[in-house]
């Protein structure tokens, strides 16, 4: 495997609301296996920016490439695990926790297939992975903060993606689980082949697991960066054997976790 392959590259990007430049000139890249921390103030285009790169809106110029295809033609959605922010969902949406989790499987390719005995294996080490099977008939309003958390991530976790895009995904949530949180996503880092891009308000937290300057400034955006590309790390191939292991270690994790 090429631990050294861009996973997302970003060229001449700029994008305005109504007039007002929001992103412009971007150029950037993130390869197999980083990890890069996204800060910035509001209205800077954090979210404006992971919505371009998951497609959800089109650049103003410029072009955004997912696993060496450009946006408008990528098709395996299925790679990509997104975890919006917790505002964009409503908690009185009547589902269960296994029914959000299997919605993660729903790819733009499969949205109105059957689900399969596969399907929901998948879904079960999903839930397993996350502590949450306990939880999967009740309702995902019914749950607290970190106890969505944790759902939202088994959702995006379910297809073994390459890289998992996450978008303040501590909001609203209390220190403690914020902290067994962090230390969750640095263990999957270290030890699993997934790429990370975290949009986030903890400066602490990013400094302290990405380092204390920015590689990158673009406006108000600032891109930290923790690579990962040992060789011994370079040989695991999906979640596969991970959301079974990830459970080992969420278990040691639990009591902060929440």
């Amino acid at each position: 495997m090429d631990c050294h392959r861009d996973i997302v590259t970003i060229r001449d990007l700029s994008f305005a609301y109504d007039q007002q430049q929001v992103i412009k000139d971007l150029n950037f890249s993130i390869k197999e296996r980083d990890f890069v921390g996204l800060i910035g103030s509001n209205g800077a285009g954090k979210t404006t920016l992971l919505r371009m790169i998951v497609g959800l809106l089109k650049p103003a110029e410029g072009e955004v490439s997912l696993f060496g295809e450009p946006v408008s033609r990528f098709r395996h959605w299925e790679r990509i695990g997104y975890v919006p922010q917790k505002n964009a969902f409503n908690p009185l949406f009547p589902a269960t926790v296994r029914e959000v989790v299997l919605s993660g499987l729903y790819s733009r390719n499969k949205l109105f297939s059957r689900i399969s005995k596969e399907d929901m294996r998948k879904a079960e080490d999903a839930m397993h992975a996350m502590s949450i099977e306990d939880l999967a008939a009740k309702r995902i309003g019914q749950l607290s903060g970190g106890q969505q958390q944790r759902v939202f991530l088994a959702k995006a976790l379910i297809n073994n993606p390459a890289l998992l895009i996450l978008d303040e995904p501590t909001v609203g949530i209390d220190i403690e689980t914020q902290q067994g949180f962090f230390h969750m996503i640095k263990h999957m880092h270290q030890h699993h082949n997934i790429t990370f891009l975290m949009v986030s308000h903890d400066m602490e937290m990013i400094r302290s697991y990405l380092g204390e300057e920015p590689k990158q400034t673009n406006g108000k955006l600032k891109f930290y960066i923790k690579h990962s590309h040992d060789l011994e790390n370079c040989v695991e191939s999906d979640l596969t054997h991970s959301l079974r292991d990830l459970r080992q270690s969420m278990d040691r994790l639990s009591p902060v976790v929440g």
